[in-house]
């Protein structure tokens, strides 16, 4: 083919050029230059666009076929930088701090029209986003209005890595120890009442360390920090008139670049400042013992189907991206327009680069995959036995100690929990343990299925040598109810967000306790109050991998909201006044968490054998109703009581944990199981009486050593020693 001479000599003459390194993909800083690399199978032109930062049109656009000129001698040349489906250039002499760069391709036909199928979607009037870009700039500030005009709206922008980690490395948390805290970065500090410096950024977080600490937490989860466009679908509100945006950022513009809009300098429209800030934040998380994990969402991305924008990579390669039906429309497993063809060999190595680069680069700990069951479909949608993605990442040598957890489902109806493929590494979001937690908090759910979920789910998890700590045991995440809504509205109330209530999950497990929504009436309160101690106390002392949601500690609520994701504004920030509003309910949270992290016997490996293999009186769990050793499989009470010498197969020695759980509308009196050696029950928690918990290892000896009242819908938590 020959060159096209669409863009005219003088706009790269000037240029020194020279082939570039294939790889690594992306811009990479080389002595004197910056080396360009970026793929496209079908894709038969490519050209460089470069930018001034901020500037709407480009100084340069440098195609990479042409007549050049030799660094050394200014001589011309033909050159074609180009090796198989890579073209890769180096540029010399470039202020790389104050550029932006794009790429416009051009391929064959048929060019597609808006809305309209077509495999191949080349533009060549269409600037192109890098997908391997470090930084992407054009929604630097969070929320500032953007120039609609722009057609080059996502810039990608060059990072210089120069940051000093010192010592640090991932910590390697064992993954039975971990508590983890779901949150969002915006939402985290926006409100004023946190009292931070810099509201919504990477830099709050830091100041609010302590606050996590104090909680006992030692792993945050991010909901998504890559870049993506708050502005993507946004539209007022109907009826009030507010502006309802892409919150949450489900919706991913570049895996590679973190959010500039989540950075306190992110105004600088420098990527490596932006870069900086969150290897900052990081550090500082391991310096205080609570390692990092990422909402990552490779399902799919913010292009959207047929009637979507084109922003990378669509325009670069539509046909080997994204999961196409026969006639060219979107396959849409994600229930958001598109499907990334994640099985197809370059994307497979497209999201191993990016997880092992921020592995690499940014010490993050882990990586949850949002939709998981996606990435295990193969090209045409269908259920694969074998994804070689999942194997891929389970095996990578780099990724080998990242922990690696899966929504075990997608929007298509792949549902997997129990059955994702595993190879020994993976967990799950266990979303039978949230349905099974809350059916049987209200007084609705199983005795048996209960005492399965505080197990660790071994039903489900049972094989392939998985053991609890492939169940991420959540009752509450960001998609739905808070665990405040969850014990006061029977139904959603999504109003909010303009579509009628239609939107959000309508199976939601919630009982409201009397009343819909506030009310001043003090039994209700009481009764809201202590089924959340409930939740968090059946969490904590399940086995398994524990997760909160933000806010839940301090008994945040959305108001009946199940499905915030479109609201910047109280519905989503924390509202710190609730720290000394609700301060008993943050005690007992912080109570729960020391007694799980003072405790083996709740953080085992390996599941239960429910037998005395240790060979000291007792099984390793035994199970109990009001009378002791005769469990009642058929109504709302069960309890079970962990030998300590079991504890970790033995290794460790530990207490003896009994947990009394009356869902039952009224007090129960239960028997108490005998101790050895002299040994005696002491009372940790109570979630019927103040002082509702204690601090662990100052729990009182109970007066009546033989049995306990134990009140209605509450949980009672003992130590034998």
């Amino acid at each position: 083919m020959e060159r096209i001479d669409i863009y005219p000599t003088h706009m790269y003459e000037d240029f020194k050029l020279r082939p570039g390194r294939v790889q690594p993909f992306g811009a990479t800083l080389v002595p004197g230059g910056v080396n360009f690399s970026v793929f496209s199978r079908h894709a038969d032109y490519c050209v460089l666009v470069l930018f001034e930062t901020g500037a709407s049109q480009p100084f340069a656009e440098i195609p990479f076929r042409g007549v050049f000129q030799k660094p050394e001698t200014g001589e011309p040349f033909w050159g074609d930088f180009r090796v198989g489906h890579v073209f890769a250039m180096t540029v010399f002499d470039l202020d790389y701090e104050n550029i932006e760069y794009g790429f416009r391709m051009d391929g064959p036909g048929p060019r597609a029209e808006r809305g309209h199928p077509g495999h191949h979607r080349f533009d060549v009037s269409t600037v192109l986003l890098d997908p391997y870009a470090r930084a992407i700039g054009g929604r630097d500030v969070w929320g500032q209005t953007p120039d609609w005009t722009d057609p080059y709206p996502h810039r990608a922008r060059i990072v210089h890595d120069d940051f000093d980690w010192e010592s640090d490395r991932p910590l390697e948390i064992p993954t039975e120890d971990l508590i983890i805290y779901e949150m969002h970065v915006r939402g985290f500090t926006r409100d004023p009442s946190s009292g931070v410096r810099q509201p919504g950024t990477f830099a709050a977080i830091r100041e609010k360390i302590p606050y996590l600490k104090e909680l006992g937490i030692n792993c945050v989860e991010l909901m998504p920090i890559y870049e993506f466009d708050e502005f993507e679908n946004s539209r007022p509100n109907p009826e009030t008139g507010e502006l309802l945006m892409n919150y949450w950022g489900y919706s991913t513009v570049g895996f590679f670049a973190p959010k500039a809009g989540f950075a306190a300098t992110g105004k600088s429209k420098d990527g490596t400042m932006v870069a900086d800030e969150l290897k900052m934040l990081v550090k500082e998380l391991h310096q205080n013992g609570i390692e990092v994990i990422l909402d990552v969402v490779f399902n799919h991305t913010a292009e959207g189907n047929e009637f979507g924008p084109t922003i990378s990579y669509r325009g670069i390669d539509n046909v080997t991206y994204y999961m196409l039906t026969p006639e060219g429309y979107y396959f849409n497993f994600s229930g958001t327009g598109n499907t990334l063809n994640c099985n197809n060999p370059i994307v497979r190595n497209m999201v191993l680069d990016c997880l092992r680069f921020w592995a690499a680069e940014y010490h993050i700990d882990g990586f949850r995959f949002d939709l998981g069951s996606i990435l295990g479909r193969d090209p045409w949608g269908a259920p694969m036995a074998n994804p070689p993605l999942l194997e891929t990442l389970a095996f990578d040598p780099i990724l080998a100690k990242c922990k690696l957890i899966a929504e075990a489902w997608d929007a298509g109806g792949l549902y997997q929990v129990g059955s994702f493929p595993a190879y020994g590494r993976w967990a799950e979001w266990n979303g039978k343990y949230r349905d099974g937690i809350r059916k049987f908090l209200k007084g609705s759910g199983s005795v048996g299925d209960m005492a399965q979920r505080l197990q660790g789910s071994p039903d489900l998890y049972g094989w392939g040598n998985r053991g609890p700590t492939a169940s991420i045991n959540f009752i509450t995440c960001h998609d739905g109810f808070t665990l405040a809504d969850l014990v006061s509205y029977n139904g959603k109330h999504n109003e909010a967000n303009g579509e009628n209530n239609m939107d959000g999950a309508n199976d939601n497990e919630s009982w409201n306790c009397g009343a819909e929504g506030w009310t001043d009436d003090p039994n209700i309160n009481a009764l809201r109050s202590q089924q959340l101690k409930n939740a968090v106390a059946m969490l904590l002392v399940s086995q398994g991998v524990p997760m909160l949601l933000m806010g839940d500690e301090i008994g945040q609520s959305k108001r009946g909201n199940n499905n915030t994701y479109c609201h910047d504004n109280e519905l989503n920030w924390l509202d710190w006044t609730l720290l000394e509003k609700n301060k008993e309910l943050f005690q007992f949270f912080k109570h729960c968490i020391a007694f799980r992290n003072a405790h083996p016997a709740l953080r085992g490996k390996d599941f239960f054998r429910n037998h005395d293999y240790m060979n000291c009186g007792y099984a390793d769990i035994s199970w109990h109703g009001t009378s002791a050793w005769n469990a009642d499989w058929s109504g709302h009470v069960i309890a079970f009581m962990l030998s300590g010498e079991h504890a970790k197969g033995g290794t460790i020695v530990d207490n003896y944990i009994y947990v009394a759980l009356n869902m039952h509308w009224g007090a129960l009196p239960f028997e108490l199981p005998g101790l050895r050696d002299g040994m005696k029950w002491h009372l940790f928690a109570n979630t019927s009486a103040a002082p509702y918990s204690c601090e662990p290892g100052s729990e009182p000896v109970l007066d009546d050593q033989y049995g306990f009242l134990v009140g209605g819908r509450s949980v009672v938590i003992l130590v034998g020693k």
